[in-house]
């Protein structure tokens, strides 16, 4: 027994049973569990669906607000060569295992020709949207839209998420 302390010190055996902490829940059982794996489930799929039909709340804030909105309207609104990108690109690489030596090459000089292409139209998207943002919504800031249009506009268009809600070349979005 210690002086200062006034009572033996305790063992390893109590000190580690002193920190377990208890249990938040009981142990559910198998059909318990179920109904809560069920339910997570539903509850995923709502959430999944609200975000694809561009339902304000279901989306992550990346995505949120009118000016992202009109970004997403505006590049759905218009064909690109960035949605043929990836099959192109696939396609490409595949020749690229050619054994003729002139399809290799004519492959990569496609290959870097597209990838140009697609860069400098993102570029003149990235002015486009920033100038009509500036127009429709003044004040608001234009940081990373560019960005955001050129990326959604390389995705192929029914794979893009949220889901397309403008029809190819509508504008009154």
């Amino acid at each position: 027994m210690n002086e200062k302390k006034g009572r033996p010190t305790r063992k390893r055996k109590e000190a580690e049973k002193e920190r377990i902490i208890p249990r938040l829940a009981p142990a559910a059982d198998k059909v318990q569990k179920k109904i809560l794996k069920e339910e997570a489930r539903r509850s995923r799929v709502a959430q999944r669906s609200a975000f694809m039909r561009g339902d304000e709340s279901a989306l992550p804030p990346r995505d949120r607000g009118p000016v992202r909105r009109f970004v997403r309207n505006y590049i759905d609104s218009r064909r690109s060569i960035g949605e043929f990108f990836l099959p192109i690109v696939m396609v490409l690489l595949f020749l690229g295992l050619s054994p003729n030596l002139q399809v290799r090459l004519g492959a990569t000089i496609v290959l870097y020709a597209v990838a140009l292409y697609s860069v400098i139209e993102g570029v003149l998207i990235g002015k486009r949207i920033k100038a009509e943002v500036k127009r429709r919504f003044p004040g608001e800031p234009t940081k990373g839209l560019a960005m955001y249009g050129w990326v959604r506009s390389t995705q192929i268009r029914r794979l893009r998420a949220p889901l397309p809600q403008v029809k190819r070349g509508e504008k009154d979005f």
